[in-house]
């Protein structure tokens, strides 16, 4: 379970404004909202990426506000992070950036490791890519070699910024369809971040939206649809005229 209670983060103005989130061990957890809502921020807190002004998160039995060096390593050993800009080193190919989690988390030989790097670049649709350099990828191809790399560990939490930014509405599909399956596949806590609401609430189990660096709603994805919050309505509907 990944669980926030009361929490705030600041820069140099808030951010984040008394989250309380909670995703249930094994689900998909769909987020969504305007941009600059605070969503890219709340991924990074829940990974121990940015400190939190106040309040505390855990993820099982990890408490990321508190924990020290040692805890927050053994905490990204268990999990897979994309980041909205991919964060692909431009130095290293395609299949050094894919490869490069489990070298630095996992012990694995480097038949081990070229064999999973392969696989996961066939799933995410860029088969023979190994030697690329990221210089020489679109927009879209760099995200799902960002995806290949954040899921190649099979970590049990996950957390998606963005993933189908960038790629056309099949590619954008048949990804979505790929995360959803191998959620089910080996029962991950999955959070994905995407502006694709359609596909987004298509195969979330729960979802969330923010709103000003506040959390405004949360819950089953068949209660987003009953919802009576006035903001909510507007944003999964679509209604240009409203409070947003």
């Amino acid at each position: 379970m990944i669980l926030t209670e009361h929490l705030s983060l600041a820069f140099e103005r808030p951010v984040l404004h008394d989250v309380s989130l909670s995703v249930p061990s094994g689900s998909l957890f769909g987020l969504f909202g305007p941009g600059a809502s605070g969503k890219s921020v709340l991924l990074k807190a829940l990974a121990g990426l940015l400190p939190a002004t106040a309040g505390s998160i855990a993820v099982d039995d990890t408490i990321v506000t508190s924990a020290d060096e040692h805890q927050l390593f053994d905490l990204r050993r268990r999990m897979g992070m994309l980041f909205q800009n991919n964060a692909l080193f431009d130095f290293m190919s395609v299949a050094e950036n894919v490869a490069f989690p489990l070298r630095q988390l996992l012990d694995v030989s480097a038949e081990e490791a070229r064999e999973r790097v392969s696989q996961r670049l066939t799933r995410v649709g860029l088969p023979g890519f190994e030697s690329r350099m990221p210089a020489g990828l679109s927009g879209g191809q760099k995200k799902r070699v960002g995806v290949a790399r954040a899921s190649i560990t099979q970590a049990k939490v996950l957390l998606y910024d963005e993933p189908c930014a960038g790629l056309d509405p099949v590619s954008s599909q048949k990804l979505f369809e790929l995360l959803r399956n191998e959620q089910r596949e080996h029962g991950s806590t999955v959070v994905i971040v995407s502006s694709d609401l359609e596909r987004l609430l298509a195969i979330s189990d729960h979802v969330g939206m923010m709103l000003d660096g506040r959390l405004i709603f949360q819950g089953p994805i068949d209660n987003l649809y009953t919802c009576d919050d006035p903001y909510v309505r507007q944003f999964v509907r679509g209604e240009t005229d409203g409070p947003l």
